[in-house]
């Protein structure tokens, strides 16, 4: 088997008995080195179950689910950071947030170590999508307060990868350098990655010509929606890669390049569960639930049993890659609190993503979303891209949702250039009067 694409190839192939007990023997370590972690003390407290006889992932069900809402709380009412830290402050060496998209932001702090965790994370990213030390990579990010941001341009350097910030720079700056730099890989949100093309397309540049031959992404489901995947491919001529993580948990999950459509979990460095989010039991393989991810090594501020509010699929089959680890199909699917019910279908922002960049003419979209009767309703304002007539591309979006997702919903043309392009994450869903 090819090691080229393996950033620890024993433990990403080995067997899943031993797997098992991998994960145990470093929950075992972890939980040794917390337990003066008051959080989580707290925690056990109150399931009535001593820290000293968790041993297994098994018996660590038996202590309550960690969310987001605990983690802000606990910052509110402890500021700055909370009993969060297992450590004197003075241990700690990075300082980050979360982006504050849905709630307000959590302060995440790192030591040293848990920092290499940060690292290890990324190398599996990067090598599982191709990434060698020959490479270029650009990180087409402003950086500021975002672990995301430092940790990938830190990954690339990890892996021994000659990485570019793209930092401080507008997006036709940013072109400039990734083509007078011949960079070769790219790592942004799949939003900004068909945001350059626009404006490379404005530009007179065919990004097809440029070195990039591999973009990797995150912060938003899209480069695991097919429809978006293939417009990025289309677009800059390499081949994209999905990875999933979060500030509070770490780097959690990497595409191959098997390019199943399913994306790897690392259970090297983390422990997941799929629950039913009404129920909180387990949810079959191959059904919908909510992801829970335990730390197993990031030991500063760890979290346990910690309720994303990620949907997934539970993927066990084999994958062609040779990795044993288990895999979530499609990557990460809508998150619980973004499900939308229009005229009695459920429908996930990926799903509407994945459906209008489908149609061809559609440059850039914004959904306002009206409850009426109970019910949310649909306006889609489109940008169509340059020359193509609109009427056009409404019948092809109507008849799409017609014919897809058997709803109705309205199409109004929105004046060239004048919806917001996103770099980070994009907001496009709107919630007006009804």
């Amino acid at each position: 088997m090819n090691r080229a694409g393996f950033y620890n190839f024993d433990l990403e192939t080995v067997d899943r008995p031993r797997l098992r007990e991998l994960q145990d023997e470093r929950l075992h370590a972890l939980l040794r080195e917390i337990g003066d972690n008051q959080f989580y003390q707290e925690k056990f407290h109150i399931a009535g179950i001593p820290i000293e006889e968790i041993g297994t992932l098994e018996e660590l069900k038996k202590i309550p689910f960690t969310t987001k809402s605990d983690l802000i709380a606990e910052q509110q009412t402890h500021p700055p950071y909370g009993r969060l830290l297992t450590y004197p402050i003075t241990r700690y060496r990075y300082l980050h947030q979360t982006s504050g998209t849905t709630f307000q932001p959590i302060k995440s702090l790192d030591t040293k170590e848990d920092w290499e965790g940060w690292l290890r994370c990324w190398g599996y990213v990067y090598r599982a999508a191709g990434v060698r030390e020959d490479d270029l990579v650009f990180c087409a990010f402003s950086f500021g307060p975002y672990i995301s941001h430092w940790a990938a341009i830190e990954g690339a350097r990890h892996i021994g990868a000659l990485a570019l910030s793209g930092g401080g720079l507008n997006s036709e700056q940013r072109l400039r350098q990734i083509i007078d730099n011949r960079c070769t890989v790219l790592v942004c949100t799949p939003t900004y990655a068909l945001h350059l093309a626009e404006v490379a397309a404005s530009l007179g540049i065919d990004l097809r010509k440029s070195a990039i031959r591999i973009s990797i992404h995150a912060g938003e489901p899209g480069a695991s929606v097919p429809a978006v995947k293939q417009c990025i491919e289309r677009e800059w001529g390499a081949e994209s890669f999905d990875h999933a993580g979060a500030t509070e948990v770490g780097a959690w999950a990497f595409d191959c390049q098997a390019r199943s459509g399913s994306i790897h979990l690392n259970e090297l460095e983390f422990a997941f569960e799929v629950i039913d989010p009404e129920t909180h039991k387990p949810a079959e393989p191959g059904t919908r639930g909510e992801l829970v991810i335990t730390n197993l090594t990031r030991t500063g501020m760890p979290v346990l049993r910690y309720r994303t509010g990620d949907l997934v699929e539970l993927d066990i089959e084999p994958c062609a890659c040779g990795r044993s680890l288990n895999r979530i199909r499609g990557g990460v699917l809508g998150r619980a609190d973004d499900m939308l019910i229009v005229r009695g279908v459920n429908l996930y922002p990926a799903v509407i993503d994945n459906l209008l960049r489908g149609c061809p003419g559609v440059a850039e979209y914004e959904v306002e979303i009206r409850r009426i009767g109970g019910m949310d309703e649909l306006l889609l304002k489109i940008e169509a891209r340059n020359g193509e007539p609109f009427s056009s591309i409404e019948r092809a979006v109507l008849a799409e949702f017609r014919s897809q997702l058997n709803i109705r919903v309205g199409v109004t043309e929105a004046a060239a250039g004048s919806l917001p392009r996103y770099e980070f994450k994009a907001r496009r869903y709107k919630r007006v009067a009804g």
